[in-house]
């Protein structure tokens, strides 16, 4: 039997206190939950999305970045050196202040962001 690829797991914090929450369902992510979940804490959010490969240079937000990936997938640089790559219903917190860069994934990307000032 072949070996599978290892999944992350459901919930991870890394160094510097990024996380990123995984959706564990094979339907997808309900556009509208997300927009619930940003009222609900009366965050602002905005919707984006961006062509095949696009690149973001490195920078850093003086705010918390809440993220949700609706379609497609998005990689995250973060400032530890590491890579988190996000598939359509996954959530990434990328707290203030933590630098951090962005290439799209080959089919593009479409997502929900908020910034929260906690």
């Amino acid at each position: 039997m072949a070996d599978s690829p290892e999944r992350p797991t459901y919930h991870e914090t890394f160094a510097g206190g990024a996380q990123i929450i995984r959706w564990p369902h094979a339907h997808p992510l309900p556009e509208a939950e997300v927009l619930a979940f940003f009222s609900a804490r009366r965050i602002q959010s905005t919707r984006w999305s961006n062509d095949p490969c696009a690149v973001y240079e490195g920078h850093e937000h003086a705010y918390r970045k809440m993220l949700f990936c609706l379609v497609g997938g998005i990689t995250f640089s973060l400032e530890d050196g590491r890579d988190v790559t996000l598939a359509a219903g996954d959530r990434l917190i990328i707290p203030a202040g933590m630098r951090h860069g962005a290439r799209v994934g080959p089919q593009g990307v479409v997502c929900i962001e908020g910034a929260d000032s906690s």
